[in-house]
């Protein structure tokens, strides 16, 4: 072939291609509102008119016989409709996909979960589904922890109302009986005061401190810190809490066990955890602190009473800010924790001082009560 025949026939295809693929665009235009499967199929079958028109236009001027035409337009018709038939097959399973996709995007949406199917048109399709699945299970547990959480915030008001309530009508009693000179010990009065004023002082220094939590507004003055030194001053310190109620308030220290640590807040920690089990352990019974080291490196305070257990259910609920359990251990569930007791913030703020030392805070029932395990790493990052 010369370049000139060449470079006719390349012209002649090029002029029946641009022909069908313009009138197939302005179809397209056409089918923009239109189904997917009509645009898969003008697609198919301006490529198979394009490729069809171009060689009848060259054929027909190569003089080639009636018969070969018939039997090139036969082979052109019958792939024609088998490539109009497949167009039609995979717009389907892409309809079919698009259906998918547009319920799932209604269901995340309304909050519900997704579920992905078996089949797709392409492993891209599949991939996408998997990750709306993946995503819609995010969301729903986002809202749950957002309806938690706002849970949790309505409690703490409703019990933060109620406990400085008691406190501040005693205050105002006594502080009439005095102002009226109807007191009978007025020194007596003003030590309950005092105490009462403490008391207050402690429920606003735990909802300040929480609230630096919450808000990450937390720092943490990191040191090295002797964790058997820590804990045994913070045992000593609530000791005579403990003997006031009869309790055996034991420590069980590993010496030589070292945390990059900020001493103050993980003093407030430990001293929740074991006036939690101070408030609520049954007089004569045994409360054991420990610290060990754990296999994989991290620090363990251990704090194991012997006021009852906490029902299963509520186990996760422990150390929720303001949650306290509708069935009272003897009774340690309700997680108040801190030296002013309360609002149900002492346990939540040992979890917020964890969580800002890279670590956790777990419990577990034991025989006769709980245990709370307060997991450190030795080296905390950022």
């Amino acid at each position: 072939m010369t370049a000139s025949v060449f470079a006719a026939v390349a012209g002649i295809a090029l002029g029946c291609a641009l022909v069908v693929g313009a009138l197939g665009l302005l179809a397209l235009r056409l089918l923009s509102r239109g189904s997917l499967i009509a645009q898969i199929v003008v697609v198919a079958f301006a490529t198979v008119a394009s490729v069809v028109s171009g060689t009848a236009a060259v054929a027909s001027l190569m003089y080639l016989s009636a018969h070969d035409l018939i039997v090139f337009y036969a082979v052109a018709a019958v792939a024609g409709v088998v490539s109009l038939v497949m167009a039609s097959v995979l717009g389907r399973s892409l309809a079919r996909d698009n259906k998918y996709f547009r319920a799932a995007a209604a269901s995340i949406g309304r909050g519900e979960s997704v579920l992905s199917p078996d089949r797709h048109t392409s492993l891209e399709f599949a991939a996408l589904a998997g990750e709306l699945a993946a995503t819609a299970d995010r969301l729903t547990q986002s809202r749950e922890r957002e309806e938690r959480i706002e849970t949790s915030r309505r409690e703490i008001v409703a019990w933060i109302s109620h406990d400085l309530r008691t406190p501040l009508a005693g205050i105002r009693a006594m502080a009439e009986a005095l102002e009226d000179g109807m007191a009978p010990d007025p020194e007596r009065y003003y030590v309950q005061i005092r105490g009462q004023v403490d008391r207050l002082s402690g429920m606003v220094d735990d909802l300040f401190e929480l609230s630096k939590i919450h808000s990450g507004a937390l720092q943490l003055s990191l040191e090295r810190v002797s964790l058997y030194d820590l804990m045994s001053d913070t045992v000593a310190d609530l000791a005579p809490v403990a003997l006031a109620k009869s309790l055996d308030l034991r420590f069980e220290g590993e010496r030589g066990l070292m945390l990059q640590a900020d001493a103050r807040q993980l003093a407030r920690a430990v001293g929740n955890l074991v006036m939690n089990a101070i408030q609520h352990s049954p007089a004569d019974s045994v409360i054991v602190v420990s610290a060990t080291r754990h296999v994989d490196g991290r620090a363990i305070i251990s704090v194991v009473d012997a006021a009852g257990g906490i029902p299963e259910q509520d186990l996760g609920r422990v150390f929720e800010a303001g949650w306290r359990a509708s069935e009272p251990r003897t009774v340690s569930a309700w997680g108040t924790g801190g030296r002013s007791g309360g609002a149900g913030l002492g346990l939540a703020i040992v979890q917020g001082i964890a969580e800002a030392h890279h670590g956790l805070v777990t419990v577990t029932n034991v025989e006769n009560g709980c245990r709370f395990d307060l997991l450190l790493p030795q080296h905390p990052l950022g």
